[in-house]
């Protein structure tokens, strides 16, 4: 694949304040599920609300895909305008809902529509969930005593959501009672950086300043099993599309593919210093990992590091199929519908990079078709060939 090439930047649109809460990194990007909207914390207590595509020139006139990303979206949003939600506090973690899956199970909206829904987790442990078309608060949920890190809505739209907090703790909410909390999970040790749903939504694995990350189980709230092989702290974690695989980054400088039905150790994919990226003279964590997410059609990788390079993986090959530079990364998120990725930075900018397009194969596509209902052990039963087996596992790398 190409290179990526950078598509556009957004920057922060107020003067940079030299207090304590000036905090203008962008510490969370977001696409809403349909590819319509795009969220990110600018620093200064802000988010930035903007209907995609978006009006910038520079991405308009690289990108064909701006026609395609929703167009239906586009015509039943009408002329959507960019919003502002003043937060009141600095801003760590954000997330989209998907479309309530009905009527029923739609929260307190002010439009007859089931609405489209973001959340913002807070530097005070508060959680603000706003709805997306006219901007107005719809909850603030109170319960955590730290800092919300990150947050994840269960994909099927019934308004579960999962927060992550310096609290030590994650807390689970149900967005269509009221934002009830249903759950406090317990079982970190220190500040819990990441939080992830699975696509089928059966597990949720999540991330803290230790070495191993835990896997959850959605249906009952019970510890699954701590996946253990990291050397340094884990801090962002993401499930493939079809759920049968799962990622882990960490300050070790390695992300590790696991299968979270047998907590069995894929593969480790190293982020080897590129000598002509940076001068490395006694610097020992230049490649700690920030953020790792895949593809949305699960045949690539995206990952930040702090030594200055956006890469993207293949998912056969144990090295990087394509690099950009870029300084002070923090986070990165593919467009839903592909072609492109989202970056946040320290600087509280946004990137947006091309990423590879690729047709997936048949046999790719059945793959995915199959593990969306199938678990590991229910493939392995099959009356079928091993190498079938192996390839239908994600054994075959």
């Amino acid at each position: 694949p190409e290179e990526p090439v950078l598509l556009a930047e957004l920057k922060p649109g107020r003067p940079q304040r030299y207090d304590w809460k000036s905090s203008c990194e962008t510490w969370s990007v977001a696409f809403s599920p349909d590819g319509a909207w795009f969220a990110w914390s600018q620093g200064h207590c802000v988010v930035k609300l903007i209907p995609w595509p978006l009006g910038e020139a520079e991405l308009c006139k690289t990108s064909e895909r701006k026609g395609r990303s929703g167009k239906g979206e586009a015509r039943n949003r009408g002329a959507a305008k960019e919003k502002t939600l003043e937060c009141g506090q600095i801003v760590w973690g954000l997330a989209f809902s998907a479309w309530p899956a009905s009527a029923e199970t739609e929260p307190a909206c002010a439009v007859a529509l089931p609405c489209l829904i973001l959340a913002t987790g807070l530097n005070d442990g508060q959680i603000k969930v706003w709805e997306v078309q006219t901007g107005h608060l719809l909850f603030s949920l109170l319960g955590h005593q730290d800092v919300v890190r990150d947050l994840s809505f269960a994909p099927n739209g019934s308004l579960i959501l999962v927060s992550a907090s310096r609290d030590k703790t994650l807390r689970v909410w149900d967005l269509s009672r009221d934002g009830r909390q249903v759950q406090v999970l317990s079982g970190h040790v220190q500040w819990v950086y990441c939080c992830s749903i699975s696509p089928d939504c059966s597990m949720l694995c999540s991330a803290a300043g230790e070495k191993s990350a835990l896997l959850w189980s959605m249906r009952s709230y019970t510890l699954i099993r701590r996946l253990e092989g990291h050397q340094s702290s884990v801090v962002s974690c993401d499930f493939s599309p079809d759920s049968a695989l799962l990622v882990t980054a960490s300050y070790d400088a390695c992300v590790i593919m696991w299968d979270p039905y047998t907590g069995e150790q894929l593969r480790t994919l190293r982020h080897v210093p590129l000598q002509s990226a940076l001068d490395y003279s006694s610097e020992v964590h230049t490649s700690s990992l920030r953020s790792v997410c895949f593809s949305p059609e699960g045949l690539y990788l995206a990952t930040v590091a702090d030594d200055r390079l956006l890469r993207i993986w293949a998912l056969e090959l144990r090295s990087p199929v394509a690099f950009a530079p870029m300084t002070n990364g923090l986070c990165c998120m593919y467009f839903p519908q592909g072609g492109f990725i989202a970056t946040g930075t320290r600087d509280g900018h946004v990137q947006f990079w091309t990423a590879p397009r690729v047709l997936s194969s048949l046999k790719h596509l059945c793959r995915k078709a199959l593990r969306t209902f199938l678990t590991t052990y229910q493939v392995l039963a099959l009356p079928i060939p091993r190498k079938l087996k192996e390839f239908l596992t994600y054994r075959t790398f």
